[in-house]
């Protein structure tokens, strides 16, 4: 909790310092007519994600990737409405691929095992995803509040609750990459995984249209049960409404 109080402190003097200078004008003392404004109630991101911290024995694949959507209420501030706090509910994704590697997500035991299975019999294709319901918080900076277009900025934090966790495999085939059976495999679990997340957020855009990136502050996997990983995404961000 103490990092996310941080970024919260961090976010606010960051913003600030890019508007103080405006503070003192004659224009910024004027009330805007914020009633015809898109308030960026919509939030549609998608983005490459990564799993920083993952040990070299266990072989990502590409194409990671993340899908968010949120709803979100926006509240200007009454000493600066170029700044508001966004506050919202939606839904965190994050679909992570391996490449040539069994994921043990239904074994008994007291570790999620990722195990190397390149010199064996193996799925073409294996992914673990996980589900979040989240409460994103962020504070915003807009240059032109009055019609939501212009430089738009944003810092902030997510808090997600799991609701699922699960591996997709497809397609059996051998050590060789010779197709042995076209089929595919789900197992869900949320045993090994952390109920709760938190996650650092970053936004910079025009308009609508925005670049994002996120870090997740805590292990995606409980303590002492396999990798210490934490979701990296980087991406592209479609706001209004």
């Amino acid at each position: 909790m103490k990092k996310i109080y941080f970024l919260f402190f961090l976010s606010f003097t960051l913003i600030n310092g890019l508007v103080a200078q405006q503070n003192g004008t004659s224009a910024d003392k004027k009330k805007i007519d914020l009633s015809k404004r898109a308030n960026d109630h919509l939030v549609i991101q998608l983005g490459h994600t990564s799993w920083t911290g993952v040990p070299d024995t266990i072989a990502m694949g590409r194409f990671s990737k993340s899908f968010n959507l949120y709803f979100m209420f926006d509240f200007p501030f009454k000493s600066n409405q170029k700044m508001s706090l966004g506050v919202g509910l939606g839904v965190g994704t994050d679909h992570f691929r391996f490449s040539k590697v069994n994921i043990g997500i239904k074994e008994i035991g007291s570790t999620l095992r990722f195990t190397n299975v390149r010199d064996t019999n193996h799925y073409k294709k294996t992914k673990l995803a996980t589900s979040y319901v989240e409460v994103p918080l962020e504070l915003r900076y807009s240059a032109n509040p009055a019609t939501g277009k212009g430089l738009k900025l944003g810092l902030g934090v997510r808090v997600g609750a799991l609701i699922n966790a699960h591996t997709r495999n497809v397609d059996w085939e051998n050590r060789n990459g010779n197709l042995l059976n076209e089929f595919s495999v789900k197992e869900s679990s949320t045993r090994y995984f952390n109920k709760t997340r938190f996650v650092g957020t970053f936004r910079l855009g025009y308009g609508n249209l925005s670049i994002f990136s996120s870090y997740q502050l805590n292990p995606t996997l409980k303590d002492g049960v396999g990798t210490t990983a934490r979701p990296f995404t980087l991406g592209l961000m479609l706001s209004g409404l």
